[in-house]
C-alpha cells in the first residue's frame, strides 16, 4: 500500500500544474499601460462675421456695395453667393491663377482667415433681384440656359447652376440676379482665354458667339 501511494505521488508531481496562473502569464502584464487614446479631431475655426464685416468695409465696399449688392454693372454682386466659391476666387486672384490687376492687389493683403471671414459675411446678405433688359434676346437666353445647344454640344447652364440660378454650394456659383454686363464679360473672358481658372467654363464658352453670350447673361440677370 505504501509503495502504491509513493508511485501515485511521483506521477502527480511529474504532471505540469494547470491553474489560473497560466492564463495570467499569457495575458498582458497587469502593469502594462492602457492603449493611448485617439487624438482629438482638430477644431475647425468658425468664420468671424464681425471681422469679416470690418475687412469688407475697408477693402471691398467701394466696388461691391455695403451689403454685397454692387450698384455698378461692371462689378459683381457678391451677396448670397456661396462662401466656398468666393474663397476660391480670392485665393486664385492672390495666386495669379485668375487674372485681374485690381483684385490681385486687394487679395494679396488678405490671409486665408480674412478671406473666410469676408466670404461668410457677404454670403449672409440677401441678394437684390435683377432684371432682364433685352427682350428680343430673353427667349434665346432662356433656351440656352435651360436646354443648351444640342447641335454644338453646349450643355444647359441649369444643369450646374440650377433652374433658378441658385447654383450648387461648394461646386457651382449662384448666378441669379447677377449683372448682365458682368456675366457677359466673364463668359467672353472664358471664351477668349483671358480667364482660365475653370476648364469646364472655358470649354462651354468657347462654343458661344457674342449674341448668345449676351442673351444668356441677360436671362441670368432676371433669374430669381
Amino acid at each position: 500500500m505504501k509503495l502504491f501511494a509513493t508511485s501515485l505521488l511521483a506521477a502527480l508531481l511529474a504532471v505540469p500544474a494547470m491553474s489560473s496562473f497560466a492564463a495570467v502569464d499569457e495575458a498582458a502584464p497587469a502593469h502594462a499601460p492602457a492603449p493611448a487614446a485617439a487624438p482629438a479631431a482638430a477644431k475647425v475655426a468658425q468664420p468671424d462675421l464681425v471681422k469679416g464685416a470690418a475687412t469688407f468695409g475697408a477693402v471691398c465696399v467701394s466696388c461691391h456695395g455695403a451689403d454685397g449688392n454692387s450698384g455698378t454693372p461692371a462689378y459683381p454682386k457678391l451677396a448670397q453667393q456661396h462662401p466656398q466659391y468666393l474663397i476660391k476666387q480670392l485665393q486664385e486672384f492672390k495666386s495669379g491663377k485668375r487674372k485681374n490687376a485690381i483684385m490681385a492687389g486687394f487679395a494679396s493683403t488678405l490671409s486665408d482667415e480674412d478671406m473666410k471671414n469676408v466670404a461668410y459675411f457677404v454670403t449672409s446678405k440677401k441678394a437684390a433681384p435683377g432684371f432682364a433688359k433685352e427682350k428680343e434676346l430673353v427667349t434665346m437666353g432662356e433656351r440656352i440656359y435651360r436646354g443648351g445647344i444640342a447641335d454644338r454640344q453646349v450643355p444647359a447652364c441649369a444643369g450646374c447652376h440650377s433652374p433658378t440660378g441658385a447654383g450648387i454650394p461648394a461646386q457651382y456659383p449662384r448666378l441669379a440676379g447677377q449683372h448682365a454686363d458682368y456675366a457677359a464679360a466673364q463668359l467672353t473672358a472664358f471664351r477668349d482665354g483671358v480667364r482660365g481658372n475653370s476648364v469646364q467654363m472655358t470649354q462651354v464658352a468657347a462654343k458661344l458667339n457674342d449674341k448668345e453670350i449676351r442673351a444668356v447673361a441677360d436671362y441670368i440677370a432676371g433669374l430669381r
